[in-house]
């Protein structure tokens, strides 16, 4: 047992614990979104993972991934695969370093029982949405996140298989850069949803 979980035993009970374990939650995109969310999940003991980016890390993604200095210029998914494995030494982590496209993305995530879209571009959100919202899988995807202040987030549910956090209306551009303060806090509601939805 590792430490981590050893720690998360005070707060999850056995078979609470049990339930996150057997959970594979696959993220499409390792940026704001999606780093955060895979650390806050293993963090809160989700420990299969399907990981998926084409990116290498640069020095303007450190005001909100997680990432650090020493990560710039490697391939994001396996900079959070090794960030990820110092949290737990035994996640099950698949990472694909690649662009994922609409034809391939059933095989990437075969076998995931939670996605989570974390994608920059409302097109490949839109396609990774449309292909997986009426599949068996729960899926969890943001909208609106740019900026600093601004409208509130919130959740909403969209059918009885898909949640959406966000603020659904600030994207993120030259007027309303992407910061960490509201990145991560859509990052953590995407990570809450997952949660609500294994153990609620």
């Amino acid at each position: 047992m590792t430490v981590l979980q050893q720690g998360l035993e005070r707060y999850l009970s056995a078979g609470q614990l049990d339930r996150l374990a057997s959970v594979r939650v696959g993220i499409a995109g390792c940026g704001g979104l999606g780093s955060n969310c895979a650390m806050l999940l293993a963090r809160s003991g989700i420990r299969r993972f399907t990981l998926a980016d084409f990116d290498l890390v640069d020095a303007s993604n450190l005001n909100r991934q997680f990432f650090f200095p020493s990560d710039v210029g490697q391939p994001k998914v396996e900079a959070l695969g090794r960030r990820l494995l110092e949290l737990d030494p035994e996640l099950d982590l698949k990472l694909i370093n690649g662009r994922l496209e609409a034809e391939s993305l059933p095989q990437v995530y075969a076998g995931c029982d939670i996605l989570v879209e974390a994608l920059d571009k409302a097109e490949y959100k839109a396609i990774f949405c449309n292909l997986f919202m009426e599949r068996d899988v729960f899926l969890v995807c943001a909208s609106g996140l740019g900026g600093f202040g601004g409208a509130p987030m919130r959740s909403r549910k969209l059918g009885r298989n898909m949640v959406c956090v966000g603020d659904f209306s600030t994207e993120a551009d030259e007027a309303n850069p992407p910061l960490a303060p509201r990145v991560m806090q859509a990052a953590a509601m995407q990570a809450d949803a997952v949660l609500a939805r294994i153990l609620g």
